[in-house]
């Protein structure tokens, strides 16, 4: 039996063959097909670099259609992101590529090494604006929300405070 996954692509290191990060992403949206059907991919987008990572990075997202379960798709994202070039060190560090699974049509999964929903993507706009251009009536089994909901959320603008702070009151000092 087939199920759905979202997908999250990232890169920020250039690559050999392909180049620079954005087509490195493009590649790889390419080489997913691989696993079951992609029936939508994102656009690529520019995002700033976070962490110890230096550079900016290129992200998108897709849907696959796979017979894969979770861990044996996993396995398959994580054999491409060294077929990429990819090699262990810092987290959140330099990438040629980085390859998530964000939610699953099955709900939730947890297992040692992989949990679904990925625990972070409600606070990752380069996870969430790829993902609502795709599937944004995609709905996060643990709140229920849209991914257009949570994306709405997490980029709405905040109103600046309409009075600020008081200084503290003046000590009495003295008998």
């Amino acid at each position: 039996m087939s199920s759905l996954y979202l997908v999250a692509l990232g890169s920020n290191r250039r690559h050999a063959l392909y180049g620079a990060p954005e087509a490195v992403v493009r590649a790889a949206l390419e080489e997913l097909a691989a696993f079951g059907t992609v029936l939508a991919r994102s656009p690529v987008i520019a995002t700033a670099a976070m962490g110890a990572a230096r550079r900016r990075f290129a992200n998108a997202a897709l849907v696959l259609d796979s017979e894969l379960s979770p861990p044996a798709l996993l396995a398959a994202l994580k054999r491409t992101e060294r077929e990429f070039g990819r090699r262990g060190g810092q987290r959140w560090g330099d990438r040629v590529l980085d390859c998530d699974i964000v939610l699953w049509s099955g709900g939730r999964w947890r297992s040692p090494g992989l949990a679904i929903p990925h625990p972070a993507f409600r606070r990752r706009d380069f996870v969430l604006g790829p993902a609502v251009t795709i599937a944004p009536g995609w709905r996060d089994p643990a709140s229920g929300l849209t991914l257009a909901h949570l994306h709405a959320r997490l980029t709405r603008r905040r109103p600046l405070p309409r009075w600020a702070p008081q200084a503290a009151p003046p000590q009495h000092v003295g008998p």
